[in-house]
């Protein structure tokens, strides 16, 4: 009897990324936000809707490996698209219509993710988590020194 499950491996994560971002990649679709954007919305509006610009740009680059100059850019055209403002404190803000454009898109993603995931046993996922937070950590550590 043959296995089909793939083995664990950067193919088997590379291919999971692809299609998670493929999925991503529709429901942003029409909306004016790409994915990098995205990335940089959700984490102004999961900060509190109000982050120092400085905190932000570290919170993106930690989570997508962007340059500093990147996620800057990204926050300008989310700046200039009306998605975020400049607070004049030093703080970006998610504006009304930012948080509208992100609610929504959640909004269709929440039963994808259920349909993907939620009915996988909690120990499976807490496994999962595990493992891939490891795997996370030593590749983060490898950036780091090379």
């Amino acid at each position: 009897m043959t296995n089909s499950t793939p083995p664990f491996g950067t193919a088997l994560i590379g291919q999971t990324e692809k299609a998670l971002n493929a999925i991503l990649d529709r429901q942003l679709a029409g909306t004016g936000i790409t994915e990098p954007q995205w990335v940089t919305l959700t984490l102004t509006v999961v900060g509190g809707g109000s982050v120092d610009r400085s905190e932000l740009i570290r919170r993106v680059r930690k989570a997508s490996q962007f340059s500093e100059a990147s996620v800057a850019e990204r926050i300008a055209e989310l700046t200039t698209a009306g998605l975020l403002r400049d607070g004049g404190d030093g703080r970006v803000q998610v504006t009304d219509e930012g948080q509208a454009r992100w609610t929504r898109v959640r909004a269709a993603i929440g039963p994808i993710t259920q349909e993907l995931w939620g009915d996988l046993p909690a120990e499976d996922l807490d496994a999962a988590g595990r493992v891939l937070s490891t795997v996370l950590d030593r590749a983060n550590a490898v950036l780091a020194t090379r």
